[in-house]
């Protein structure tokens, strides 16, 4: 999962205006705004590495996303690039650089994606 997140980063982010994506938050206790999660920041990265393998591996995201993610909204966001400084930076960075179809991470990082992993599907 590390090489296919650097790799990703590496790319370019397109131009289109408008995305929408799903994800999957992995989130761990003590990360902001998140209650009753137990696993540490290396247990949301062992699962966000397992989500990701099954999601690159064809299963079904949403039902993957039901299962496994902490986030309280719908886990479907419509996003644009005017509105984009709304969400984590990190989401709009790995987003951006995704096409339809296409699944990625966004790593844990402090200042970033302060709420844990994000495996994200890029829906449109």
């Amino acid at each position: 999962m590390d090489a296919a997140i650097a790799e990703l980063q590496a790319r370019p982010e397109h131009s289109d205006d408008k995305i929408e994506v799903e994800h999957v938050l992995i989130a761990f206790q003590g990360a902001p705004r998140i209650t009753g999660v137990t696993r540490s920041l290396d247990d949301a990265k062992k699962l966000a590495e397992e989500v990701w393998q099954k999601a690159v591996a064809g299963e079904d995201f949403s039902a993957l996303r039901k299962q496994h993610s902490n986030d309280s909204g719908p886990g479907i966001y419509p996003m644009t690039k005017a509105g984009r400084g709304q969400m984590v930076a990190g989401f709009g960075d790995v987003g951006w650089r995704l096409q339809v179809g296409q699944i990625g991470v966004a790593p844990y990082d402090k200042a970033k994606s302060p709420y844990g992993y994000h495996v994200i599907k890029r829906t449109k």
